[in-house]
């Protein structure tokens, strides 16, 4: 049991260290930074251009935690609402375990926070690199089937995969 707890202590301090390494990039909105209504960028992307949106914020989160050893059922990216914006929003949800609350990783808020605190955000649908999910309330939601039927994912794990990378429009100082 000892060794599952250092395992989890190593794990929530990778999370630490990413979000806190992510902060230091501006948000931009896609249609200045990319000058395209939606546009979810790889993460060598979001680096390079210094900025970009929530999903971009997102999605480099996740890779890095990927990367990093953090196994991709532990993780989620979440399509909200965020009801202080009144806008559609995207975080990382990290699950210690299948059936623990998550925690969050919000380029809105600095620090990572439970679900349970953050009655700000309305999930509508998660995701990982095998699956979809509808939520249901606050819970783990119904599964919806492959997270291959999210177009913008799939757009993006080809960039990945083919190394044909975008430029953005707009320089970030």
């Amino acid at each position: 049991a000892g060794g599952g707890r250092r395992a989890g202590g190593r794990e929530r301090q990778r999370l630490q260290k990413v979000n806190t390494f992510f902060k230091q990039l501006q948000f931009v909105d896609d249609s200045r930074l990319w000058q395209k209504n939606d546009y979810w960028a790889t993460p060598l992307e979001f680096l390079g251009a210094a900025g970009g949106d929530c999903e971009d914020f997102s999605i480099a989160k996740y890779f890095t935690l990927l990367e990093l050893g953090i196994p991709d059922e532990k993780m989620r990216m979440v399509y909200v609402k965020a009801l202080r914006y009144n806008q559609f929003h995207m975080v990382v949800a990290y699950y210690e375990t299948p059936s623990s609350v998550p925690v969050i990783l919000d380029n809105l808020i600095p620090d990572i926070r439970p679900a349970t605190a953050r009655n700000d955000l309305i999930p509508i649908y998660s995701f990982n690199g095998q699956h979809l999910w509808l939520m249901k309330a606050r819970g783990q939601g119904e599964m919806a089937g492959n997270a291959s039927r999210l177009g913008s994912w799939n757009e993006l794990r080809n960039s990945m995969t083919t190394g044909k990378l975008a430029l953005p429009k707009l320089r970030l100082e």
